[in-house]
């Protein structure tokens, strides 16, 4: 296949919140774009995208590096513009998540792509394998998933996601774009629901909302607990959940239990909205954007919603002091004392780390190549320092897994699938030759792209033994200042 080397021109097709933005940070990075949506009903044909590129000069945080450079975002429509594709490399559709939308759009806008264009999916979860029905085998080889996360100008991550017709050097080629020119980290997934970030981040969720539940905490509570303390996000779980948006929320939880039945997954049970969410999306409380959602406030305070009255009640619940100290304690003391606890918010705390770590032993093998793919995607996904398998193998291998057995055997765990047998086969996921691929059964390098060869300090996860920029190198001065 005939190639241009760089990525020149983008295109991004839907200019809603995540086109419009994705579009804008194409700017930041002084790539050329073209905006495009449906044609407006009325007057300017680009209407609808002439208001999108001038809403993101209101959005917080600024999607734009410079408010003055929205115009640099070419406005297109559907109907008079579609020439335009043709000189464009790339060509991102970013339109609702309908599989029957995106296929109209696709016949649509096909004809219309270069010859050596490589036309990708925004979707946050829909099959690409499903995405690419109905291409001829030409464009199947220049298709792929590129999953942005919200913010995009903020959020590291991307996840990149073949079909199983995908020309490898596209991957390549997009890859080194949104590394070099996007400056974004880049994380190869496989094409199963939600991929890997929201597949584990809204798992995580869903066990914070049962456990929560479990334990007897608020969410205010179980937001001190699960955010700075644990070296997360500051907004945590719920806040984080009302930014995001709480329809979205349950859009992503509806994808995963119509698409992983129990026969695939141990922990489909679980996949179901939770009732305090469909209440709140019932009752139009979807979060930021509504001015209500797990929290809202009123005039300075912050309210939190009470599921049992059904009403908002004053936040400020904080985590118990003997829990905060706990949580100060060094990995594997840590774990021991909130495991032995009495305290409902140790106990908590402990639940919700079992479960990840069991949900992430028993889905490494299908939803990702290696350990290191699914801990980047959890921390420049979701704002974790440490990704599921990094705090694991911190706490002890070993151990660890022999408290989640008991667990199972106990019935306290939330599926009573056993670990896998490859989980006692090794002392650790992550070593200085490579992280472990539960599907090959081997440790995995680092990817050999020449765009990885130029950065002297890649970001690493523990146990990789990686340079810590901190002190590598020579001093050649030092004062006392």
């Amino acid at each position: 296949m005939t190639q241009t080397l760089h990525i020149r021109k983008v295109a991004v097709l839907g200019a809603g919140v995540m086109g419009a933005q994705i579009a804008a940070h194409c700017v930041n990075a002084r790539v050329p774009v073209v905006l495009f949506d449906l044609p407006a009903k009325d007057g300017n044909k680009n209407g609808i995208v002439d208001k999108a590129v001038a809403n993101l000069k209101k959005l917080s945080p600024a999607p734009l590096g410079e408010a003055a450079e929205a115009p640099l975002i070419a406005q297109a429509n559907y109907d008079t513009d579609l020439a335009l594709l043709q000189d464009c490399d790339l060509v991102i559709e970013a339109i609702a998540e309908r599989m029957d939308w995106k296929h109209a759009l696709y016949k649509k806008v096909t004809p219309h792509l270069g010859a050596n264009s490589i036309f990708a999916s925004n979707t946050s979860g829909l099959s690409i394998n499903a995405l690419s029905d109905g291409f001829d085998d030409t464009l199947k080889a220049r298709f792929c998933g590129v999953h942005f996360f919200n913010p995009p100008r903020y959020m590291h991550l991307v996840e990149l996601i073949p079909t199983a017709h995908t020309d490898a050097a596209i991957l390549d080629r997009l890859e080194t774009f949104l590394t070099t020119t996007l400056g974004k980290g880049v994380v190869r997934a496989k094409d199963t629901p939600n991929f890997v970030a929201n597949r584990v981040g809204v798992f995580s969720i869903l066990a914070v909302i049962k456990e929560g539940e479990k334990f007897g905490l608020g969410f205010d509570v179980i937001d001190d607990l699960t955010g700075a303390k644990l070296g997360r996000a500051k907004s945590a779980t719920f806040r984080t959940s009302d930014v995001v948006g709480l329809d979205t929320m349950a859009h992503v939880i509806k994808t995963m239990q119509d698409t992983l039945p129990l026969d695939k997954d141990p922990f489909a049970a679980l996949y179901a909205t939770p009732p305090v969410l469909a209440t709140l999306v019932a009752n139009g409380a979807l979060g930021q954007k509504s001015g209500a959602g797990f929290y809202k406030k009123a005039g300075r305070d912050i309210l939190k919603f009470d599921p049992v009255k059904g009403d908002y009640a004053p936040a400020g619940g904080k985590a118990d002091e003997i829990v905060a100290r706990m949580l100060k304690k060094p990995a594997a003391e840590r774990f021991r004392l909130l495991r032995e606890s009495s305290n409902p918010q140790a106990q908590f705390l402990w639940s919700i780390f079992r479960d990840v770590w069991h949900y992430v032993a028993l889905h490494l093998a299908d939803i990702a190549d290696n350990a290191r793919d699914l801990d980047f995607a959890i921390r420049w996904g979701f704002g974790w320092n440490e990704g599921p398998f990094e705090s694991w193998q911190a706490a002890g291998w070993k151990q660890i897994a022999d408290w989640i057995s008991e667990d199972i055997a106990a019935g306290k765990a939330l599926c009573s699938a056993p670990l896998p047998e490859w989980v006692r086969q090794v002392d650790g996921v992550h070593k200085p030759e490579g992280s472990y691929s539960a599907a090959k059964n081997s440790f995995i390098g680092r990817s050999t792209l020449p765009v990885y060869a130029r950065q002297p300090f890649l970001q690493s996860v523990l146990g990789e033994n990686a340079p810590d920029p901190r002190t590598a190198g020579n001093t050649v001065f030092e004062d006392d200042s």
